[in-house]
């Protein structure tokens, strides 16, 4: 009996390709590859942002534009979060126990601020603070997933972030530039790298 099966032409096994690598992204686990840049993208911004209006202006309500960041990063957030509702039912302990983290971050970012800012210690430490919690979460992320773009981003990024600490009295706006550079080289930058690995390799 002669055999009339036919085999796929290339065109076709690329078809079987793209839709079993649909299945599996859209099967697979929440990566978060967004996040980094749904925050770092703000928050260099807006920083760079205040410290024009700072120059500007001189006032003192300028240096309350920082509530930007979140103002602005929480709906982007909650947007990409929703997004993965279904996958997210899935998530590993490892990538459950980054969200938090990145929620603690944020959380203790903005209460910090606030008191800081009601007490007089803003100008003196807030932005090294900012600067070390994203350097610090950028690192403890990129040690969990085993991406080593992360970790030494974090590391780069907590060295720029006590820089900070030599920009005082008049020239405290400096910070806020210091803290925009932070968020490029913790954030901004390993959430492309990130990025673009998660759609190479569709972890």
């Amino acid at each position: 009996m002669t055999n009339t099966r036919q085999e796929p032409t290339i065109g076709q096994e690329l078809d079987i390709i793209s839709v079993i690598r649909g299945e599996v992204m859209s099967n697979r686990e929440p990566s978060g590859e967004n996040l980094f840049l749904v925050w770092g993208y703000p928050t260099a911004i807006v920083l760079l942002l205040e410290f024009v209006a700072l120059k500007l202006w001189h006032a003192d309500w300028c240096s309350w534009l920082w509530l930007g960041i979140p103002l602005v990063g929480t709906p982007l957030m909650i947007h990409f979060l929703h997004k993965d509702y279904e996958r997210m039912k899935h998530r590993s302990l490892d990538s459950n126990v980054i969200l938090k983290m990145w929620i603690y971050v944020g959380a203790v970012s903005c209460i910090g601020g606030a008191t800081m800012g009601f007490t007089d210690m803003f100008e003196q430490v807030y932005c090294m603070f900012q600067g070390l919690l994203i350097s610090m979460g950028c690192f403890l992320t990129g040690l969990v997933l085993r991406f080593r773009p992360k970790t030494v981003c974090g590391a780069i990024g907590t060295a720029i972030s006590l820089l900070a600490l030599f920009f005082q009295n008049d020239l405290w706006p400096w910070q806020l530039v210091v803290t925009a550079l932070v968020a490029l080289v913790a954030l901004i930058i390993p959430g492309h790298l990130f990025k673009q690995f998660v759609k190479n390799y569709g972890i």
